[in-house]
């Protein structure tokens, strides 16, 4: 059950692949998302036992039972680019979703998804067939290649279905429909996802990847349609009725609603609960929650020090930290993480974090960035400090647009040096050794054996002449002959090694790599899905106000402020009163929007949040906190469950989404209910709203027993409920802003992990925000003119303290008495 659990615990949204469904060719690509987790296996048990009818035989038709040497033999995926005027062209030409273009020129007659396509439908009375993806999706871009360009497939398509295509990242409500009834039919799921539906939008049959035609005994695209449409002809009522059954399963088994009057689970329990599912999961040599493919998961790790937080005279408590810091260790050392240009890739396709899948999504960059700036405050070590700031150098430079905003995604795969129509994975990343010997010739004065730059390099990052990547981990022969950069040894090793000085060491491979960046920039660079969405550039915001205060770095407390006044001119409809989903970069860099413009969905609203309450924190300019108020009054409005408690995912109004789900799942990223349970819980403490801390409370109630069962599958959401159990305490500070002795102050504050307080500042000038909403603020005042700060608890508050050091033996004592309670 514990392992069951753990792989749906990971797999959301994270690219991955069910190892005991998929081929181990796949797992490179893009993946399962275990959304629903148990309910799912009890909901596909509850099917499996219905009666069966023609239509099921298709089910199984996909992925899912091809073998591994399909997989193999295929050639790896891109878009192609190509200078020969295009043969076809069809109305997704019009659209600004890079994943939605990458298709627009397919001999297919794609539709976006809308009431144009669907109109159509049902007029013609013709099958849905829905195709869902993302831009730097690789098996996305395989199938793009194999089957949508094929001039037959597209007429079988064109002629028998209503082709709708859609970027999961810009609808995810609609894609969770659907993938969940990928999962409950089939037991895993992917993308691309493939999901046929009637007119009125009920799903029959559901895959995956499907190659073009039949490989053996496996059936391709064009025997898949040739199936649905005979059964389409003389079996629809079985097939509309499967549909149906299965919808109503799931709409019963997703639910997740408190019983009247249910309480919140208790909180240390659920937390040792999921500290001991974690550990179980743990992987000690080289850390990270499985052997293989290993995916950061920040939320695992920001519970874990959460959590030793709160325990630290234990056992377990000192486990969990060194469980965090060492998988942290690890990973920065790896080839997960870019050494020569920064950032980190999507996951590991090995135990050791060594050959990662090389796509680099933006949402990992701004939840690791955070994990790794905890991860400083908690030791104190400055190599975590330098891998946030790392992260956030590359997020500048090649994911930002001048606007203020974030993309979202750079591609795997990327055109070779040496040319050719075909894309591959990691040629953008990867080196061979005759590459480093070319570059870094020059000798090194004093070193053993007349060594060149290039052999301390190729020494203390692994490069082979051969090329270090093992052919298990690269099946399609993509890496042949290169090396992905990993750090083998310490610097001290290194030094040793080669008779030389440490600081000599790293200054030779910080010339390196500057060297090797330059050279970067001269290779055909992979696609960047230049997308601005809103959910996503809120988690970025609260990295840049989080890592900018713990430094006190001015520059990215500024770019903080550009992300958050981007998010208010380019995704905040003022007269709607609605968040923005997204927002494109247009042929003349300027920001464009799509007409209709997308409504925002819960994790927008709750990652904007999140991130102006940390911005808030870090710039203490009252502001951001009246936007979060404002947006939370919004987002209660269109998404809270009045019934069940919790908050619905997307709008429960829009028909054409036929689950009203809740996410039960923190995977690679957190779902939106746990962060409003937290966002509430902040919120009810700088507003004095006890309603926003008894929404939390419901909110807790409502996911009681997926918490209680398995919490592992919602590290976030039990650290909410931590955070309730301790009860916050408020910091107020009362000092004139950017003053030598308030910045001490403040300095004290941010250089501590707290997850369980909330900063006020009180200046000359008043806050009127506060003030108005907090009158027990009116009461504190400076000390003889000097900056003074106040720790409480309800307002209860310490004496007054002015000398840093003081305020930071009572945060520390202050965190020994939470260990108590």
């Amino acid at each position: 059950m514990l392992r069951l659990a753990w792989h749906r615990s990971v797999s959301k949204n994270s690219r991955m692949v069910h190892a005991r469904l998929l081929p181990a060719g796949f797992l490179r690509a893009e993946g399962a998302q275990q959304s629903s987790g148990a309910h799912i296996c009890r909901i596909a048990a509850q099917i499996a036992h219905q009666p069966s009818d023609k239509s099921q035989q298709l089910q199984f038709l996909p992925a899912y039972n091809l073998s591994s040497s399909v997989f193999m033999s295929m050639a790896s995926g891109g878009e192609g680019s190509s200078s020969v005027p295009h043969r076809h062209t069809n109305r997704l030409a019009k659209e600004r979703s890079p994943y939605l273009l990458q298709h627009a020129h397919n001999p297919v007659d794609w539709y976006p998804w809308g009431q144009e396509a669907f109109d159509k439908a049902k007029a013609e009375d013709k099958p849905i067939f829905l195709s869902v993806g993302y831009s730097t999706c690789h098996w996305c871009h395989v199938m793009e290649r194999e089957s949508f360009e094929d001039e037959e497939i597209g007429k079988i398509l064109s002629d028998n279905f209503v082709c709708i295509k859609l970027d999961r990242e810009e609808r995810p409500d609609v894609d969770k429909v659907y993938m969940t009834f990928v999962q409950a039919t089939s037991g895993g799921g992917g993308w691309p996802m493939s999901v046929w539906l009637t007119p009125d939008l009920r799903p029959f049959i559901g895959g995956t990847y499907f190659p073009p035609r039949d490989y053996g005994r496996r059936p391709g695209l064009k025997t898949v349609l040739t199936r649905i449409l005979e059964q389409w002809e003389n079996n629809r009522t079985a097939l509309e009725s499967s549909g149906d059954r299965i919808i109503e399963a799931l709409k019963k088994g997703t639910a997740v609603d408190a019983n009247p009057g249910e309480s919140p689970p208790l909180a240390p329990d659920i937390a040792k609960r999921c500290f001991q599912q974690l550990a179980h999961s743990y992987e000690e040599e080289y850390g990270g929650f499985r052997e293989s493919p290993k995916f950061p998961t920040p939320v695992n790790l920001t519970f874990l020090m959460t959590y030793w937080l709160v325990n630290r005279s234990t056992s377990e408590g000192v486990e969990a930290l060194q469980m965090a810091l060492h998988t942290l260790r690890m990973m920065a050392l790896g080839g997960i993480h870019d050494h020569v240009c920064q950032g980190f890739h999507r996951y590991s396709t090995d135990s050791s974090w060594h050959v990662p899948h090389f796509e680099k999504m933006l949402y990992d960059q701004a939840q690791l960035a955070v994990a790794y700036i905890n991860a400083f405050q908690v030791s104190g070590e400055q190599v975590f400090a330098d891998v946030a700031k790392d992260i956030l150098l590359y997020v500048s430079r090649d994911l930002s647009d001048k606007s203020g905003g974030f993309y979202s995604a750079e591609d795997a795969d990327s055109v070779p040096v040496s040319g050719g129509p075909e894309k591959r994975e990691g040629a953008f990343c990867a080196w061979t050794a005759s590459e480093v010997r070319e570059l870094l010739q020059d000798a090194v004065e004093g070193a053993n054996g007349s060594a060149t730059q290039a052999d301390i390099f190729m020494h203390h990052y692994g490069v082979k002449e051969q090329g270090n990547v093992a052919p298990e981990q690269d099946p399609h022969g993509e890496l042949q002959g290169q090396n992905v950069l990993i750090v083998r040894y310490s610097v001290e090793l290194t030094a040793a090694h080669f008779g030389i000085q440490s600081e000599k060491v790293q200054e030779l491979l910080a010339s390196a790599r500057a060297k090797m960046a330059e050279v970067r920039k001269s290779r055909p660079r992979p696609h960047l899905d230049t997308k601005m969405l809103a959910s996503w550039n809120g988690l970025m915001l609260s990295a840049y106000a989080r890592v900018g205060a713990v430094l006190g770095d001015k520059a990215l407390l500024e770019r903080a402020k550009e992300a958050g006044s981007f998010l208010k001119e380019h995704l905040w409809d003022a007269e709607r009163q609605t968040i923005l989903r997204s927002c494109y970069r247009g042929d003349q860099m300027e920001v464009q929007q799509i007409s209709p413009p997308i409504s925002g969905f819960l994790d927008d609203y709750a990652f904007i949040i999140g991130g102006l309450l940390d911005l808030y924190e870090a710039t203490l300019k009252s502001e951001w906190l009246q936007w979060a108020e404002e947006l939370q009054l919004r987002q209660d409005v269109l998404f809270w469950d009045e019934q069940g408690g919790g908050y619905f995912c997307s709008d429960p109004t829009d028909s054409t989404v036929l689950l009203q789900l809740k996410d039960d799942q923190d995977g690679a990223e957190p779902s939106g209910n746990s962060v409003s349970a937290l966002n509430l819980l902040r919120l009810s403490h700088y507003t004095g709203r006890q309603d926003w801390l008894q929404r939390s409370q419901q909110l807790l109630a409502a996911f009681s027993d997926r918490l209680t069962r398995v919490p592992i599958a919602l590290p976030e959401m039990v650290r909410a409920l931590m955070a309730q159990h301790y009860t916050l305490k408020q910091i107020v500070i009362c000092g004139q802003r950017d003053a030598p002795d308030t910045t001490a102050l403040l300095s004290v504050v941010n250089s501590l992990f707290l997850p369980h307080k909330v900063l006020m500042l009180i200046d000359s000038e008043g806050d009127s925000f506060l003030s108005q909403r907090l009158p027990a603020l009116s009461s504190m005042t400076q000390q003889g003119g000097v900056a003074t700060a106040y720790v409480c608890q309800d307002f209860t508050c310490s004496l007054p303290v002015t000398d840093p050091q003081e305020l930071r033996r009572l945060l520390l004592d202050g965190t020994a008495e939470l260990q108590a309670e």
